[in-house]
């Protein structure tokens, strides 16, 4: 029987890199669901070639676009900001990932984990913003969480190596990004085209940039912390800028576990696809000969002190993470937009996380209130 997916922000990178991976597999992969938020155009070329059961635009009125389009081939056209819910509820599947990015990725994350369902985690918020409650419903349903961040998957595949109490350190691996050689006084006067050029992965801007603050490692460990269950000081970074080995599990024995390859999100979405078997996949292979050296070094907390916070969100928990994704969204928007400066990202993130009203055992309703909140705060921020 075919593993029946559906791909949660199919038309973003990562679900473009899913279908990719899906079509390789061929007959052992279905792809029965597709969900956008307004981008309706690559949508319908996805439903022509894979031909889904549903297909679901939180716009409405993109949904309308796309449902007067020719060669829907009996795709049933969802809309509005529920749907994607209720087909995580109720298309027969066996694997959702999710990959819609931000918080609005969160309510259908949550649905596939209380349905039981094996969810591929490419969305960092789903445990950053909720991980107590990803991580209780996976328990209640027996959903397994697999993620798909090339760092998440390596320590995953790494950790097939010990049982879970012989874990010392995670060490989740870095390029550094854009500024990794950059001074203070440089990075004050960053443009947003200079924090756009990326020195190994090709992402969206919103991931980019977080790349070039780190706040994309802070956020990681923060996920770290709740899909592994260690403790924040147990989590290290380290930079990499060949970004070859993708992340490393240390552990009680001295022995340390590195996944490596060529930076490629195909890989771990297929081996999030297939778990736990591996399957063929062409491309690329790891020269060692012409690679020569690999390079590691200690990430500069001055220079970068989103890290410093994301030790402290994943210490503190409770609606610290909502605080914190929310404010860094919300500036990393401003700061695209050419509202902030580059290095304000980080400052207005600090002081909406210690302004916030902490709760330390939040459900849903009040995350969202949180989210909806330091969003608002960094607006004030930025004016």
């Amino acid at each position: 029987m075919p593993k029946r997916v559906i791909i949660l922000g199919s038309t973003g990178s990562i679900g473009c890199s899913a279908l990719d991976v899906a079509q390789h597999l061929g007959d052992e992969c279905e792809v029965v669901g597709l969900a956008a938020r307004s981008n309706w155009q690559p949508l319908h070329q996805q439903i022509k070639q894979f031909q889904p059961k549903v297909a679901v635009l939180s716009d409405p009125t993109a949904a309308d676009q796309l449902n007067n389009q020719p060669g829907n081939n009996g795709t049933a056209i969802w809309a509005g900001e529920d749907a994607m819910v209720r087909m995580v509820q109720e298309l027969d599947a066996d694997f959702v990932l999710a990959s819609i990015v931000g918080v609005a990725g969160l309510a259908s994350t949550l649905a596939a984990v209380e349905r039981g369902l094996t969810v591929g985690l490419a969305n960092k918020e789903s445990l950053v913003v909720a991980g107590s409650l990803m991580v209780d419903a996976a328990r209640r349903s027996g959903a397994k969480l697999i993620p798909i961040d090339s760092e998440h998957s390596a320590i995953y595949q790494s950790l097939q190596s010990g049982r879970h109490e012989e874990i010392e350190r995670l060490l989740l691996t870095g390029s550094g990004g854009p500024f990794r050689t950059w001074t203070t006084e440089q990075i004050a006067n960053a443009t947003l085209e200079d924090a756009l050029k990326h020195p190994t992965w090709n992402m969206g801007p919103k991931i980019t940039v977080d790349s070039a603050t780190l706040m994309n490692k802070a956020l990681e460990i923060i996920e770290a912390k709740w899909l592994f269950d260690v403790p924040p000081e147990r989590i290290e970074v380290v930079i990499h800028p060949e970004s070859i080995i993708h992340s490393m599990v240390a552990f009680c024995d001295g022995s340390i576990i590195a996944q490596m390859g060529q930076p490629d999100m195909r890989t771990p979405i297929q081996y999030a696809l297939t778990h736990p078997h591996r399957h063929f996949r062409g491309g690329d292979r790891l020269d060692f000969s012409a690679l020569g050296k690999m390079h590691f070094e200690p990430p500069d907390e001055k220079r970068f002190p989103a890290l410093r916070l994301g030790h402290q969100v994943a210490e503190r928990g409770g609606t610290a993470g909502a605080a914190f994704n929310a404010a860094n969204e919300a500036a990393n928007e401003q700061f695209r937009a050419g509202k902030i400066r580059f290095v304000r990202i980080a400052e207005i993130v600090e002081d909406v996380l210690n302004r916030h009203a902490f709760t330390a055992h939040p459900d849903l309703e009040t995350l969202t209130a949180v989210d909806a909140w330091a969003r608002q705060e960094v607006l004030q921020c930025s004016k």
